[in-house]
């Protein structure tokens, strides 16, 4: 087997966009093709239509995530508050905050913060919020 290659998010990009998308098989080996959680964040928030975010989350699920200290749930979870700021309107600054979000609602934490991201991700989630 090739040595493992880890596929960057501008890389997916090309991948799954509708005209002339970028064929990874003639420029790498399948089988040596890894991925990280905050790739997949990345990729997947960007798609506005359903069936073409189950079909990239399947795509790029297939392929073997390499160690991260976060979990798939929490990735998926900062992946779902920024699509639904994004449908209500909202535009985030960094999707990291998303994750940074989704980790507290998981833990059941507040975010203490100087940062409108926060404030926004409170409209749309359970997250509780606040500025000093």
């Amino acid at each position: 087997m090739s040595p493992l290659v880890l596929v960057d998010t501008s890389v997916w990009i090309e991948v799954f966009r509708r005209l002339d998308p970028l064929d990874l098989e003639p420029i790498v080996d399948l089988e040596a093709v890894v991925t990280c959680l905050p790739v997949v964040q990345e990729v997947l928030q960007g798609f506005r239509e359903e069936t073409a975010h189950r079909v990239a989350r399947e795509a790029i699920l297939s392929f073997p995530v390499l160690e991260d200290p976060l979990g798939l749930g929490v990735v998926e979870e900062a992946v779902d508050l920024y699509r639904t700021a994004r449908r209500q309107g909202i535009s985030l600054r960094s999707s990291v905050d998303c994750l940074i979000a989704a980790t507290a609602l998981r833990h059941d934490c507040e975010v203490l913060h100087r940062n409108r991201d926060f404030a926004a991700l409170a409209r749309v989630s359970r997250l509780r919020e606040r500025a000093p």
